[in-house]
This record gives C-alpha cells, structure tokens and sequence, in this order.
C-alpha cells in the first residue's frame, strides 16, 4: 500500500468518526479513563518505589546491620536488638579482623526528654562511633563531629537533628549551646543536614547523636550494644563482609555448629530487595485493577463498529461494487477502530500524567511517570483496537456485494 492510499484511508476513517463526535467521544472514553488509570496507579507505585530506594540509599553505602539477639520475658519474645548479646568488643574485633570493611560504628538506641530553658522536645537519642556520618554518608551543615578522645572520655557533647534545633532553638544557632539530656547537660558541637522522613513515615531529622560511651554510661546505664552498624569498601563486598562478620560472631559468642545465632545480620541490599518486592507487588496489582477498564473500553469500540457496519451496509456494497475488495474493507474499518483507541490513549496519557502531577501536588503524594509505563500505555491501547476491532472488520469485509446494496 501507496502513502497516498493510507491517507485516504485515515482521512475516510476521521470523516467517518465525525459523523457522530457524541458517540465517538462516549466510546473513546473507556480507552481514556484506562490509560490514564494505568499511567497514574503505575506512576504511583514507581514513585513509591523510588522512595523506598530513596530511604535504602539514605542509610549510607553498602551498610552492614549487626543486631543483637532476641530475649524471652515470659514467654514472649521481644525480637532483634533487645537481648543485649553485642559487645563495643564485638564492634572493635569487626573493624580489627574482618577484611572489607571501611568504617564501624556500635551503636546504642534510646529517646529521652531534651530541655533548653522553657523550650522542650522528646527525640531519639543515638550512641555512636566517630564513623558514623561516614557509614551513613550524612553531612553536617554547621560544627563539627565529636572526636575518637570524646568516644574514649565519654564527653558530655552531641551532633542534633534539624528538628530538635528547631524546636528548642527556633530563633539561634544551636552550635556551642547547652541543652539537658534526661537532666545531663550535653554541649551540642554540630548540626546534622536534613534528610527527611523514611519510607516508614519516621522523621530521620528528629535525632540526637553522641559518644556511644556517653550514652551508654551517662544515659542508659547499659554495657551491651543493640546495634552494630558496618559499611564495606564496595557493593562486590557486602556479601563477603557480611559472612565473615557471621563467622567471627559464632566464634566469640562460642555458638556450637547446628545452634541458631544470638545476633542477626542483614545487609543494605536485602532491605531493598523487600521492600521493593512489597511495592512491585501493589505496582502490578493496581495496573491489572487499571487495565480492566482498557478491556472494557475495548468492548465499547468492538460494539461501536459493529453498530457502523450496520449503519453503513449499503455504503459498504457501493464501495464493493466499484472495486473495493475485502481487503480494502478491511482494513478501512480497523483502521476506524485503532484511530478510535489512538486517540483515546492519547488523551488518556495527558489525564494520566496531569492525574499523577495533581496528587503529587494536592496529596503529597510520591509519583513518578516513567516514559515506558507511557508507551507501554499507549501501545496496549492501539492493540485494544486492533483486537476488538478486527470482528466488526472482517463482518464487514465479508458482505456480499448484492445483498448490501440491498440494504435498507
């Protein structure tokens, strides 16, 4: 076929939608609420995933996550981190034994009641290692970090959040004050750069870091670790480091061959590998949900045509009687249908994306419109016309020549 015969065909199939823009519009409107549906759930389930990325890359790179054992009080167990089985000896023998590793930092968690003058704030407070900021690859705006000679004499210093400085110090610059940690007065040195809220909804700028020993000493009054964070030199080394790390485990904390860990090891990668597999399981569950309404609109163009080829029986035997052949009919009516869908997955991917963009702006909302959800779209659109619309053409090819020119 001729670039001239196949305008002829689409300008015959615009003049032939036109006739009737009512029904064209009703019809194409199934096809334009499932493409944009389809762009829109898949923009929301691709933002989501983004920002799970987001949070994962937020913890820093290539982290290695050492929690303490489980502990049973009274027969309920109260999970990973609360039996106090890590040692700062633990932390010190990783760092000194384990090939691969680049920086450790123990760490113990706690949240106490911060007060500077009337002004006061519950927060999370974090007991850490001098490489901390660099295992979570987290700037300072102002100051500077405590020292390994603070860690050594549990100085009474602290790194805040964005949040707590600003609750307690709305109108100063908290660096150089003194502010009460559970009625410990700690001088803070720093102030973190803001990182804002993990996937989980929490606030990682409402925080307070200091000497792991400080904590430990002056706060909560433990000498075991919850936490063992570890950073390896490279991605290729996650793997590698987090078995050694195991391996020197079992050994120090003399666990017999065939007996479960006191600790867990998780590592940056299979966190992403979760929570990822959690969002591309909503992704794909409400695209399916979307393109249900693709398939009925596709319905609505198959029952549109064959209301055509009825309208138009007698235009049909004309057409066949000066020489159109089957073919030609053919191909005139799919080409109708696939304009039809085209056109509404057109204007379906413009209420996709301007959807996707409203609840992002309204709702706050993470999305993010991915040019292969778009084409994807658009194709899957074209093939709705494609399928529902070759019965109705090939009905119409298959009219005899005399009995349509018959037709009333």
């Amino acid at each position: 076929m001729n670039l001239f015969a196949l305008l002829t065909i689409l300008r015959i199939s615009f003049r032939a939608l036109r006739r009737n823009t009512l029904r064209t519009i009703l019809t194409m409107l199934g096809i334009i609420i499932g493409v944009g549906a389809v762009i829109a759930m898949v923009a929301i389930g691709n933002g989501a995933k983004a920002q799970v990325e987001s949070s994962i890359a937020s913890m820093g790179a290539n982290v290695i996550l050492l929690f303490s054992g489980s502990v049973s009080k009274g027969g309920v167990y109260t999970g990973f981190g609360g039996a106090g089985t890590l040692m700062v000896e633990d932390a010190l023998a990783i760092e000194k034994e384990v090939p691969g590793v680049l920086a450790v930092s123990p760490e113990v968690r706690s949240s106490a009641q911060i007060m500077n003058g009337n002004n006061n704030w519950s927060t999370s407070i974090l007991g850490e290692g001098v490489d901390y900021l660099t295992i979570r690859q987290w700037d300072l705006t102002e100051g500077n970090f405590f020292s390994e000679a603070d860690v050594r004499a549990a100085s009474k210093v602290c790194i805040i959040g964005k949040t707590p400085a600003e609750k307690l110090f709305p109108d100063e610059d908290p660096v150089g004050k003194v502010i009460r940690i559970r009625h410990v007065p700690t001088k803070i040195l720093g102030v973190l750069k803001p990182k804002g809220f993990s996937v989980q909804g929490s606030d990682q700028d409402d925080v307070i870091v200091m000497p792991y020993t400080t904590a430990m000493k002056r706060l909560v009054g433990v000498t075991t670790l919850r936490t063992i964070n570890v950073s390896a030199e490279s991605a290729d080394e996650i793997l590698p480091v987090q078995n050694s790390i195991t391996e020197l485990m079992r050994q120090r904390h003399r666990i017999q061959p065939g007996r479960d860990d006191d600790f867990m090891a998780r590592n940056q990668q299979e966190l992403a590998e979760r929570l990822n597999a959690t969002t591309e399981t909503m992704t794909y569950l409400l695209a399916a949900i979307a393109a249900v309404s693709l398939l009925v609109g596709g319905i609505g163009i198959m029952n549109i045509m064959l209301v055509s080829v009825t309208e138009r029986t007698r235009e049909i035997g004309i057409r066949m009687a000066v020489g159109a052949r089957g073919r030609d009919i053919l191909l005139q009516f799919l080409t109708e249908a696939v304009t039809l869908s085209s056109l509404g997955g057109l204007v379906g991917i413009g209420l996709g994306v301007g959807t996707a963009r409203i609840l992002t702006t309204v709702k706050h909302w993470p999305t993010l419109v991915s040019t292969n959800s778009v084409i994807l779209a658009f194709a899957f659109s074209a093939a709705v016309g494609i399928f529902f619309g070759f019965y109705p053409a090939r009905k119409a090819a298959q009219l005899d020549p005399i009995d349509a020119l018959r037709y009333e």
